[in-house]
């Protein structure tokens, strides 16, 4: 593989210090959709292995997401959200953190969670219903999914207070999507965060729509104006440029790691697939707007970049194959995962024993024995 092209690393603070005054209306973008290095980038610092490092989770990331929505198709999920289009805002920014900083993703992180070192299979087995979590977030640093809309903002700005208090200088991020910022919790994350100077980074995924809801009937003032009315430092970033994503992150993680309080990202970016396998977007969106946000495609723009600079055949092809490698694995971790047993749920839904859960159970119990007795 030939090299890329290197600057020198410049402080990541610095680096983005300097583009604020556009930032504050105009997304910080280094790579253009058609892979070329926009006036903010040539001055901004590029790593090889990282550029490569970030072009192999996005792909991998996309080819996870398309074999679950596959399975799902097919009946061996019960749901899936697909992170199709999104993929550099997750790449980007969970490469920016430390391997001890804490993740509070909200359930579509599944990118993400690749580069967290998640298996196929702990992502897969929520949505196959085989328990409320597939992983340990403690040794993972990666928080289980949350389903209740921005309710995972609070959780991370409790734990972000805690390790204030602890004296340690590990940073938490959590993403949120442009849809959950309407929700009571996450203001009431923002303000908590600001009034605490809390070591926390609100990550968000603006993907244009809530659901059918497009973003001109959710709000009139940009969602990082928003947070600034709160007192956080923010950015907004083109999230489908990685190296921008990244180089943004790294300054508001930097901000908020030395004392400097809670930071909010805004990365436009766009949601390719409906928001759930529930959803059909044909619905309320047309394909004409899709078609824009396709010629933006994330992955498309970092390959095109790499391949001008000088890397090879070779690579793209390495990572194709470890593609179709891990396409395999998702299906054969999703098969062997047993099928979930109802009557084991009532014993799950609390820590202890709980008198409402065994009423339940003895009805399942005696409705089933209905069904047998009229066999």
């Amino acid at each position: 593989m030939t090299a890329l092209r290197s600057v020198p690393v410049a402080s990541p603070e610095r680096s983005v210090q300097a583009l604020l005054p556009r930032a504050a209306a105009i997304p910080t973008q280094y790579l253009s959709p058609d892979g070329n290095l926009t006036e903010q980038g040539r001055g901004a610092p590029i790593d090889d292995a990282l550029m490569t490092t970030m072009f192999r989770d996005m792909y991998l990331g996309r080819r996870l997401d398309q074999q679950a929505l596959n399975l799902q198709r097919q009946g061996e999920l019960g749901l899936w959200l697909m992170s199709l289009g999104q993929e550099a805002s997750q790449v980007g920014s969970i490469r920016a953190l430390r391997d001890t900083d804490y993740v509070f993703p909200s359930y579509r992180e599944h990118v993400a969670g690749l580069c967290r070192g998640l298996t196929p299979t702990q992502l897969l087995s929520q949505w196959r219903g085989v328990v409320h979590a597939g992983w340990d977030w403690e040794a993972t640093r990666f928080h289980f999914y949350s389903l209740v809309l921005g309710s995972q903002t609070l959780h991370a700005t409790g734990y972000a207070i805690g390790l204030k208090h602890d004296g340690v200088d590990d940073v938490v991020l959590t993403y949120v999507g442009d849809g959950a910022t309407s929700q009571g919790d996450v203001n009431e994350a923002l303000n908590w965060a600001a009034v605490n100077d809390a070591p926390i980074v609100f990550f968000c995924q603006n993907n244009n729509w809530a659901i059918s809801t497009p973003n001109r009937a959710q709000y009139r003032g940009a969602l990082h104006r928003r947070a600034t009315g709160f007192g956080l430092r923010s950015y907004i970033v083109d999230g489908n440029d990685a190296l921008a994503v990244h180089d943004v992150t790294q300054a508001a993680v930097s901000h908020a790691r030395n004392g400097g309080g809670p930071v909010f990202i805004e990365a436009d970016t766009y949601r390719m697939a409906g928001h759930s396998t529930s959803d059909d977007p044909r619905r309320y969106r047309e394909d004409a707007e899709t078609e824009v946000w396709k010629a933006r495609d994330p992955i498309t723009r970092l390959e095109l970049y790499l391949r001008a600079s000088g890397v090879d055949d070779d690579y793209f092809s390495e990572v194709r194959a470890e593609g179709d490698d891990l396409a395999e694995s998702v299906r054969k971790a999703c098969l062997q995962l047993e099928e979930p047993v109802l009557t084991d749920l009532f014993s799950k839904v609390y820590a202890e024993q709980h008198p409402v859960m065994d009423l339940q159970h003895a009805e399942h119990l005696r409705f089933l024995s209905t069904l047998e007795a009229a066999q």
